[in-house]
């Protein structure tokens, strides 16, 4: 996941100060601007990867808002999280006819293949398992995303296939 820290060095993470530097910028940029929360928060979501508390009040205080409010928006918007996510987000369908045509089944082998449970992370924070309703590729049920990428009729047989790529990309970055 990128971290939007343009001013890091290649390879390493930025330190928490240089991210909430990052966030004051776009905090001056959103000063007094009618609806800037949501977005506010968006690009916070991207600059850390998730929400944490510390950028949480530092909006909260420099929108003039209280932190129960913030925290409510955050806390309301499944596209928000408070939790360190992986860099790539499995979401695995649910919606009838994914679960009909064996999405659960689907589930259970991401889960049994990653170790964690759904809304958790694996240890080396490749992977984050969710649950969807729907994809709006019912005719091709069970579906899958990974990140943006959409598979169709997918087996539980393939889901190691599927995980590959992803696997192969993070060990190269290692290298």
């Amino acid at each position: 996941m990128e971290s939007g820290c343009c001013s890091c060095e290649k390879g390493r993470e930025p330190t928490e100060q240089e991210l909430l530097a990052r966030l004051d910028e776009v905090l001056d940029d959103y000063a007094g601007k009618a609806g800037a929360l949501i977005p506010v928060l968006q690009i916070a979501q991207g600059l850390f990867g998730y929400l944490p508390e510390t950028a949480l009040k530092r909006i909260a205080e420099r929108l003039g808002k209280s932190y129960s409010e913030v925290a409510g928006v955050v806390g309301f918007y499944s596209f928000f999280t408070t939790v360190p996510r992986g860099r790539h987000l499995i979401r695995v369908c649910l919606g009838t006819a994914c679960y009909v045509r064996g999405g659960k089944q689907v589930l259970d082998t991401f889960k049994s293949e990653l170790k964690i449970d759904v809304g958790e992370t694996t240890p080396d924070r490749l992977f984050t398992l969710e649950v969807a309703r729907c994809f709006g590729a019912c005719g091709l049920a069970p579906a899958i995303m990974i990140d943006e990428d959409v598979h169709h009729r997918v087996k539980p047989v393939k889901v190691r296939e599927l995980l590959a790529p992803y696997r192969a990309d993070a060990k190269a970055e290692v290298a």
